[in-house]
């Protein structure tokens, strides 16, 4: 047990130490993170990050965030820039360049070529006064007092100190473009996640049956239409065809537990009133947080007209991985 808390004792003081430096970035913030945005913004080429060694993982990382965010970037490793891929560098690019120390061996190679073909330089590194620092456009300070690694060398707090630089400019150029929920499904289509952005509770309900059942109909023709359509419900309908009520397997089981004489019962007798509804055209998540609101399963689904137009039901988005 003692060990154990050993190591829960390092866990925390990592986690300590890392959201201690973070905190102070904002600290470290200057008008030329400002300018930087505003540079990326402007330019007409995309966004090149580089960096080496463990700033080229966080490198990968900001590429992919700018990506799905709306910013065009590219990764270019700076050791194989020099070999070549600085040819992956157009005209009106911006490069990102990351490195803690601001002087490795790449990166005094890579600056003034990039310099001498004039494209603007952000540079991402601990120490303003470096080369990097000097010879960039742009300098974001991710200054850190210390790795959480207790030798304080192996790239901890610093590299995650980079990454939420990086976050820092794609969040601020998504809100200068106004980059909006139905921009980000266009390039999250895939997953959970392109799912909670553009489908629609009409996807849900094409799938589904229809069960449904007039106020002045028995309580029998109510049970078979909940069992034929296997949804676990019926809409009740009036004498104009709108709905008035509903009834769900629960409400059948809570009146065979009062009385076994169905007979002269009806679906007006034992139907809810005011249903909880939808539109046909909301999305699937409204459904989902709908449903989990007001602790049901179902719901009916209605059309411009207020028209039924369907059942949606909680193993729909399970099923499609919304849940």
């Amino acid at each position: 047990m003692k060990n154990l808390g050993n190591i829960l004792s390092s866990a925390k003081e990592t986690i300590e130490l890392q959201s201690k430096a973070i905190a102070n970035l904002s600290n470290l913030l200057t008008e030329s993170f400002s300018e930087a945005v505003n540079c990326i913004l402007h330019a007409d080429g995309r966004v090149i990050v580089t960096g080496i060694g463990k700033s080229a993982n966080i490198a990968t990382k900001i590429v992919a965030t700018l990506n799905s965010t709306g910013t065009p970037a590219v990764f270019m490793h700076a050791a194989d820039a020099i070999h070549g891929d600085l040819g992956n560098v157009q005209q009106n690019d911006t490069v990102i360049c990351i490195s803690k120390s601001g002087n490795t061996p790449e990166i005094k190679v890579l600056v003034p070529l990039i310099k001498n073909a004039n494209n603007k330089i952000i540079a991402i590194t601990g120490n303003p006064n470096s080369f990097l620092g000097k010879n960039a456009d742009f300098v974001l300070n991710s200054y850190v007092e210390k790795e959480a690694c207790p030798n304080n060398l192996a790239p901890t707090t610093s590299t995650t100190a980079q990454l939420v630089l990086g976050d820092a400019l794609a969040v601020c150029l998504l809100h200068k473009k106004g980059f909006s929920s139905s921009d980000f499904a266009k390039y999250h289509p895939g997953g959970a996640l392109g799912k909670k952005l553009y489908l629609r509770v009409s996807d849900l309900v094409k799938n589904n049956k229809k069960p449904k059942v007039e106020s002045k109909d028995p309580v029998t023709k109510v049970i078979i239409e909940i069992s034929e359509k296997r949804l676990g419900v019926t809409a009740v309908m009036d004498e104009n065809n709108k709905i008035t009520g509903i009834i769900t397997d629960g409400d059948i089981r809570r009146m065979l537990s009062k009385t076994t004489n169905i007979d002269t019962l009806t679906a007006k007798d034992i139907m809810s009133k005011n249903p909880k509804t939808i539109h046909i055209d909301q999305m699937a998540v409204k459904a989902l947080e709908i449903l989990e609101e007001n602790n049901i399963t179902t719901m009916l689904v209605v059309n411009d007209s207020e028209d039924y137009a369907g059942v949606v039901h909680l193993h729909d988005l399970i099923k499609e991985g919304i849940f």
